[in-house]
């Protein structure tokens, strides 16, 4: 139940693209496998720095960014890359927040979106994470 000081914030919405799913875990070999989507698994671009697909077309794809922020806490957020003829992942675009990965997503199919919600939503009923505002672009995971 929400008090009176809350807003819902909607999935679709501009509020929405604010959003960033925080993780309550460290990513460890262990603990990796708990956080896999649709039989992939997170797959290390480079020194505390993961990606995993969450949507592939020819048309548009989606990948899971899962990086530390500057307060050691670890977040999950989307990003876009370029898929070469073997399949290779090359070319991330900037990190967008979770929120915005999925409003971006339910623009081209809203039942993946749809999907990639309840997967959050499983995860934060399992503890595994938490849905948190941020302000700005400065809060969003980066690729250095």
């Amino acid at each position: 139940m929400a008090d009176d000081n809350q807003v819902e914030v909607v999935p679709g919405t501009e509020e929405f693209e604010h959003m960033l799913f925080k993780l309550n875990m460290e990513i460890t070999p262990e603990e990796i496998t708990t956080l896999n989507y649709n039989g992939n698994e997170l797959q290390q671009v480079q020194d505390g720095l993961f990606a995993m697909p969450a949507y592939v077309q020819e048309d548009f794809n989606l990948f899971f960014i899962v990086s530390k922020l500057v307060e050691d806490d670890w977040v999950m957020a989307f990003s876009t890359a370029t898929i070469e003829n073997d399949n290779e992942i090359t070319d991330l675009s900037e990190p967008m927040t979770t929120g915005k990965g999925l409003n971006v997503l339910g623009g081209v199919s809203p039942e993946d979106a749809n999907n990639l919600l309840k997967y959050f939503n499983t995860l934060a009923d399992a503890g595994r994470g938490e849905w948190r505002m941020v302000d700005g672009p400065e809060e969003t995971p980066n690729e250095e």
